[in-house]
């Protein structure tokens, strides 16, 4: 009798080994190598003689286009992070840390969308049908008529929802946890994983329901299992946050049917998650506008403009090598700008810490932070404040050039809007306000910008504001 063929498959990654091994050669994690039978489930060998096909209908390019209908939840920042809410037949996958709360979002919005009479199911395979019933009382959503379940069987799960109607939003917490009998594997393996979803994909897409996958994140901050799993669903969203504070970032990552970097603001209370539809004011709550090394980025989020408090702190060192903590940046940009202020702008920062943070715990990947970066550094090196009524934004180039950036305008309005009147931007934007009345000072190059946060150093007497206007 021939010997069962087995393969040994990473969880983190998907790739295959003929044999198992402590380290994975495709991701280079170790001990993540597990032994999955490949008889079964989706990629499966030749097992099973496979039938015959049928024709499709073949049609043209050309004809009505249908949009398709969207599943308002009537949660504005959980729409706007959607694209306009969930499209009929989609499947989303929402990714967060343990606790940072995916399943108080989805227990909210599957409230507010059954109070507008649609049918929605919600399957828990992490938590029994009363831990549920405890989460929805303390929301306030147990009068609601979404329909709860307790099961982690493929199989089962789709049989109960072809049982009845079909639902109008399905929810899935979590994908880690469901198994299938055509996988020979443990529950969170990479088989039954990409089985699963597979499944729900395939029932999505028959019947017109939309769905949403709860995916557990590595330490890494990305969604476990293989990234297969990403590709094959409709939408991508991340649920960020840090514990020590008390607001919630709904990002969205990948989504065809709406743009991509929208993001939604939550405030979390002990009654769940609260809008914030104006983010700039949360981040700015706390903002001490006389201390040195704070300036005020105006970036933006998709299409929303946000306003966050950029913190730094340059101190002597007495160690060989000087410190560079940094909490909400990408370490290697400030590696380049500190880089670029010694070469072009003579800032010695070679005996001296240096301790970069985003206020509120805030993320920033944008580029156009470069110009905040910078002078909340030569502010904390020279001891003198920023103008307090001023935000900061442009890129800078390895040459010291400040370099524009796009959607000055938005960013602009939003700035007067929260009673900012002034700003430092780069000389050669475009698509300025018209008929605004803030004090915008063109930055051609850093030097420019030194000299200037330098000059209200020496003129304490002043107000530091003086210093930004034009010559």
């Amino acid at each position: 009798m021939a010997k069962p063929k087995t393969q040994f498959v990473c969880q983190n990654c998907g790739t295959v080994h003929n044999r198992w091994a402590g380290k994975c050669d495709g991701c280079g994690e170790w001990n993540t190598i597990v032994e999955e039978d490949p008889m079964g489930g989706i990629g499966s060998g030749p097992g099973k003689v496979p039938k015959k096909g049928r024709a499709v209908t073949l049609t043209t390019l050309s004809g009505e286009i249908e949009e398709a209908p969207r599943v308002h939840t009537g949660i504005s920042e959980l729409d706007r992070a959607t694209g306009g809410g969930f499209v009929r037949g989609s499947v989303v996958l929402i990714g967060g840390d343990p606790g940072i709360g995916k399943s108080t979002l989805l227990m909210q919005a599957a409230a507010a969308l059954s109070r507008r009479k649609h049918r929605i199911i919600y399957v828990s395979g992490e938590e029994a049908v009363a831990q549920v019933r405890l989460r929805a009382q303390r929301l306030g959503a147990a009068d609601s008529d979404v329909l709860l379940a307790a099961e982690t069987n493929v199989e089962d799960i789709l049989a109960t929802l072809a049982e009845d109607k079909r639902p109008d939003l399905v929810i899935i917490d979590s994908i880690q946890t469901l198994w299938s009998d055509t996988a020979d594997s443990a529950p969170g393996t990479v088989t039954q994983v990409r089985t699963g979803v597979q499944a729900m994909i395939r029932f999505a897409k028959q019947t017109g329901a939309a769905m949403v996958l709860v995916g557990h994140v590595t330490k890494e901050g990305q969604i476990a299992g293989p990234r297969v799993v990403e590709h094959m669903v409709d939408a991508v969203l991340y649920f960020e946050g840090d514990r020590g504070h008390h607001y919630r970032i709904l990002r969205t990552v990948k989504n065809r049917f709406g743009p991509t970097d929208e993001i939604g603001v939550f405030e979390m209370s002990d009654m769940g998650l609260r809008e914030v539809s104006n983010p700039s004011e949360l981040f700015l709550g706390e903002r001490n506008a006389k201390s040195p090394g704070a300036a005020v980025f105006a970036g933006m989020e998709g299409t929303r403009p946000v306003l966050v408090e950029v913190q730094a702190l340059v101190a002597p060192t007495s160690l060989g090598t000087p410190r560079r903590a940094v909490v909400g940046w990408d370490s290697s940009r400030l590696a380049m700008i500190l880089a670029v202020l010694e070469a072009h702008c003579g800032v010695r920062l070679g005996q001296h810490d240096v301790y970069l943070n985003i206020a509120g715990g805030y993320r920033i990947s944008e580029p156009a932070a470069d110009m905040a970066i910078a002078s909340a550094l030569v502010s904390s090196l020279a001891g003198v404040p920023l103008p307090a009524d001023f935000v900061f934004f442009g890129e800078i180039s390895l040459s010291g050039a400040v370099r524009p950036v796009s959607q000055t305008a938005q960013r602009l309005k939003e700035a007067e809007k929260l009673g900012f009147s002034g700003a430092m931007l780069p000389a050669s934007s475009a698509e300025l306000p018209k008929g605004s009345k803030g004090r915008w000072t063109e930055i051609e190059d850093l030097p420019d910008l030194v000299s200037r946060i330098a000059g209200s150093a020496k003129k304490l007497g002043k107000q530091a504001e003086d210093t930004f206007e034009d010559d």
